[in-house]
């Protein structure tokens, strides 16, 4: 294992704080009885997002021991940096979209203003759940297939390669000083338009068996070699990722299942989304708190300010989901 305590990713969050980045994760709360949430935001660059919901439910009084751990088998591994050096150097294709009713905001702004949410009851996740047990992938696999589907609608050419950011909780196998700090890496998926949720899932587990997290990990830690005005400068030219992304997309997992958490100001619905960046404009999430999964998309002001745009997103992405749920999965494509 590795036990060192420097934090890679740090640094390039406060160079794109730097910069005028908003680097908030967001986070809503639906108490019980209320219909919209409360919504807080916690630094990046202190936080993941399973340790930005631990400490929101901890500071509420909620008593969260072990936080959830790496589960690949995959061990820490600088060489992967230089086995992932040709995939560095691949030419960044970005995708244009469709024209939209809402366009950009212009600078200056403090924080994505256009968001869009979902919460599933305990019957319709327990649905969810098995229909992707039944057809042998994870919840994750299931969620990207059909938010790629629902996308794919409102871009310029919805046959397009869309490629999306996957953060990975390294939890277990490196250490911080809290364990609420950011320890999320990622791995890079392209979704191709002909392909079927087991597609996407082999995908997944290949790039996490190419240590590609790892990669990335450690090429951020090459950042203690590098000045503020070198990071900021990969930033501004859209090369401080291994790829470009349409968006990231980033699922907490399975919290409270047995309902042990009573406290009145953590009860409700809670919802998560990653933060989104000039280069990287939507960031879409997926918790389940005590047995019912909520998804959340946000948009970077720079492409959309329009909550309509982001609730047909949301609604499309509801319908693809229970298409899929009442076919029980199959092999529907992607796109087509």
């Amino acid at each position: 294992m590795d036990k060192e305590l420097f934090d890679p990713i740090k640094p390039w969050f406060e160079s794109a704080e730097e910069l005028g980045e908003f680097i908030g994760i967001r986070f809503g709360r639906i108490a019980p009885g209320k219909s919209e949430p409360e919504w807080m935001f916690l630094p990046h660059k202190e936080f993941d997002g399973i340790g930005g919901f631990a400490d929101i439910l901890r500071k509420r009084g909620a008593t969260l021991k072990r936080l959830p751990q790496i589960r690949h088998p995959a061990s820490p591994s600088r060489l992967a940096v230089l086995k992932l050096v040709s995939k560095y150097l691949e030419p960044r294709r970005k995708l244009k979209w469709a024209p939209f009713n809402g366009g950009p905001a212009k600078p200056p702004f403090d924080r994505p203003l256009a968001a869009a949410w979902h919460v599933f009851d305990e019957s319709e996740t327990l649905r969810i759940r098995r229909a992707c047990r039944k057809a042998g992938v994870t919840v994750n696999s299931f969620l990207l297939k059909n938010l790629s589907r629902a996308i794919r609608f409102f871009l310029e050419d919805p046959s397009s390669v869309v490629p999306w950011m996957i953060p990975v909780n390294v939890r277990g196998k490196v250490f911080q000083s809290r364990d609420t700090a950011n320890y999320s890496s990622y791995i890079s998926i392209k979704v191709q338009s002909y392909e079927t949720v087991h597609d996407i899932h082999r995908n997944i587990y290949a790039a996490l068996a190419r240590k590609e997290h790892w990669a990335n990990w450690y090429a951020y830690d090459l950042g203690r070699f590098t000045t503020n005005r070198m990071r900021k400068f990969l930033i501004q030219k859209e090369l401080a990722t291994s790829s470009w992304n349409l968006g990231g997309f980033s699922n907490l997992g399975d919290w409270d299942s047995e309902k042990e958490i009573a406290l009145e100001e953590c009860l409700g619905s809670w919802l998560f989304a990653p933060p989104v960046l000039r280069f990287q404009k939507i960031g879409a999430g997926c918790l389940t708190f005590q047995n019912r999964l909520s998804l959340l998309i946000q948009t970077h002001p720079e492409l959309n300010t329009n909550p309509d745009v982001t609730n047909a997103w949301m609604q499309n992405w509801i319908k693809e989901i229970e298409f899929d749920v009442d076919s029980s999965i199959g092999d529907r494509v992607v796109f087509a």
